[in-house]
C-alpha cells in the first residue's frame, strides 16, 4: 500500500484507462495528483473536473516548480517511451519512478487481491465482478480497465477488504502481481511485438498462474490447470440450456455444489456468458453465496464500447472494442445469433501496425464473413509505421467484393447509403468517438 501521509504523484500518460483509476485512487487517499497526457479526452476532462491538474505539453517547462522536486513520485505507463522529456528529467534527477504495473502491485501488497487476466474478456469480467461485489455490499476497491455505461469513473471504492484488478499481459505487466485469487479468461496470442512467439506468450500466462496464492480459475480448455468454467462442457461452473432473450440470455447454472435454474443475464454475446461465468466463479470462490450473486446479473449496466447496442433511424448500431481476430469473430457470431435475417456491415479501425502485421491472415478471414466491410486507416497508438503494413493491404486480402477503405469523415455517408440493417463499429483506437458524433440520433437499446 502507498503511504497514508499526503504526497505528490505525477502520472505520465494519465489519460490511459489503467492510469486514470490509479490517479483516482491516489486522489481519494488525500494525495496531490498531477498528470501529463498527449491528448485531451473525456477521461482527462473527468479527472480535471475532479481537481487533478493535467498538462498536455511534454516539455519540462510545462511543469510547475512544485513538480520539479525530487520528492515527487512518478508513475508512467508502458506506452510512454524512454525518451519522453519529462521522464528523462525525472530519471536523471533521481525521483522515485514506477511503471503502472509496479505501482498497482505495491498498492495490492498484503491485500486480498482478485485479478482477472486473459487476452479477451478481462475488462468485462472485472466489471461484472465489480458489479457483483457492489450489489452484494462487499468491502472492496476495484480498478477497472473500462467504464460502466453512464459512469465517468473506472475506480470503485467501498472499503479495503478486497482489491479487484485487471492483470494486463501487455509488457508482461501481470507478472508483477501475486494475486490471492485469479481468473484466466483466454490465452490467444497477442502483443507479439513484446513476446516474439506465440509459445512465449502462453508461457507467460503459465508463469502468472503459478504466482496465484490461493485459487486459480480458468476457462475450460486452456492449457492451465485450475477451477474451470464453460458452456455445455464438463467444468466446475457450467452454463447449460442457453436460450436467447430480448436483452441477453437465460441459462441453467451448475456450480460445484448446486444447480440453479433460469438464470438471467442482460448482455448480448455468447462470449459474455463466459465472462459472467468467470465472474461468478471468482465471486463464489472468494466467499459470496451464489444465491446472492445471481439476482445482480439482471441489472448489470454494461461497459462502454463492449457490445453497446443503439437504434439509429431504421438500423441497429453496435459499438465494440474488439481489435483481435478472435474478438471480432465473437461479435460476428453474436450478430448472426441476434439478427440472423438482417444484412450487416462492419466498420473496422485496425489497432497497431504490429498486431495488423502479426494477424493479417486472420483479420482478412474473419472480416470477409461480414456482408459488407468498411476499413479505416490503422490506429498507430504507441507505434511507428511498419513498411507495407497498412489498411489498403488488409483490404486487398479480404475475399469479399463488398469492401472499401474510407476516411472517418465518410462514416455517416456510409451509414446513409448502405443497405445494411446492422452496423458494427469495431476497434480499440478512436473509432468510438464516431459514435459520440451520432449521439443526438441514437437511442440506447
Amino acid at each position: 500500500m502507498i503511504k497514508k501521509s499526503s504526497e505528490i504523484y505525477y502520472f505520465i500518460g494519465i489519460g490511459g484507462v489503467g492510469m486514470s483509476s490509479l490517479a483516482r485512487f491516489c486522489f481519494s487517499n488525500g494525495h496531490q495528483v498531477y498528470g501529463y497526457d498527449k491528448v485531451y479526452s473525456e477521461t482527462t476532462k473527468n479527472l480535471t473536473d475532479l481537481g487533478i491538474i493535467i498538462t498536455y505539453d511534454s516539455s519540462i517547462l510545462a511543469l510547475s516548480k512544485k513538480l520539479l522536486s525530487k520528492e515527487v513520485k512518478i508513475i508512467y505507463t508502458s506506452a510512454i517511451k524512454s525518451n519522453h522529456p519529462q521522464l528523462k528529467f525525472f530519471h536523471k534527477q533521481g525521483n522515485q519512478i514506477l511503471k503502472r504495473a509496479e505501482f498497482l502491485s505495491k498498492i495490492c501488497e498484503n491485500k486480498k487481491t482478485l485479478a482477472i487476466a486473459g487476452t479477451h474478456g478481462k475488462t468485462t469480467t472485472t466489471s461484472i465482478l465489480t458489479h457483483i461485489f457492489s450489489k452484494t455490499n462487499q468491502s472492496f476497491t476495484s480498478f477497472m480497465g473500462g467504464f460502466f455505461r453512464n459512469e465517468s469513473s473506472n475506480f470503485v471504492n467501498t472499503g479495503l477488504d478486497n482489491f479487484i484488478v485487471e492483470a494486463d499481459e501487455y509488457d508482461r505487466s501481470f507478472l508483477k502481481l501475486n494475486p490471492t485469487i485469479a481468473c484466466i479468461t483466454s490465452v490467444d496470442p497477442d502483443h507479439l511485438d513484446i513476446y516474439d512467439t506465440k509459445e512465449a506468450f502462453i508461457e507467460a500466462f503459465k508463469k502468472f498462474s503459478k504466482q496465484v496464492d490461493d485459487k486459480l480459475i480458468v476457462a475450460f480448455g486452456l492449457p492451465i490447470s485450475g477451477i474451470t468454467y464453460g458452456i455445455d462442457v464438463k467444468a466446475d461452473y457450467v452454463a447449460r440450456n442457453l436460450t436467447l432473450t430480448e436483452r441477453g440470455y437465460r441459462f441453467d447454472l451448475i456450480s460445484p455444489n448446486q444447480i440453479f435454474k433460469g438464470v438471467n443475464f442482460n448482455q448480448l454475446g455468447r462470449h459474455n456468458v463466459l465472462n459472467v461465468l468467470g465472474a461468478i466463479a471468482v465471486a463464489n470462490q472468494s466467499g459470496i453465496d451464489i444465491k446472492k450473486i445471481l439476482p445482480t446479473l439482471e441489472n448489470f449496466p454494461g461497459i462502454k464500447r463492449r457490445m453497446n447496442v443503439y437504434s439509429w433511424r431504421n438500423s441497429i448500431i453496435i459499438d465494440d472494442y474488439a481489435h483481435h481476430p478472435k474478438e471480432i469473430e465473437s461479435v460476428l457470431n453474436t450478430i448472426r445469433s441476434f439478427y440472423p435475417n438482417k444484412k450487416n456491415c462492419v466498420i473496422f479501425q485496425p489497432h497497431l501496425f504490429s498486431r495488423t502485421k502479426d494477424f493479417m491472415k486472420e483479420f482478412c478471414s474473419v472480416l470477409g464473413h461480414f456482408d459488407e466491410i468498411v476499413l479505416l486507416d490503422i490506429f498507430p497508438a504507441r507505434e511507428e509505421a511498419i513498411e507495407n503494413v497498412n489498411a489498403y493491404n488488409l483490404l486487398e486480402g479480404i475475399k469479399n467484393d463488398q469492401k472499401k477503405l474510407i476516411e472517418k469523415k465518410e462514416i455517416k455517408s456510409v451509414l446513409e447509403s448502405s443497405e445494411a440493417e446492422v452496423f458494427t463499429f469495431l476497434g480499440a483506437g478512436d473509432i468510438g468517438e464516431e459514435i459520440t458524433k451520432l449521439k443526438s440520433e441514437l437511442i440506447i437499446l
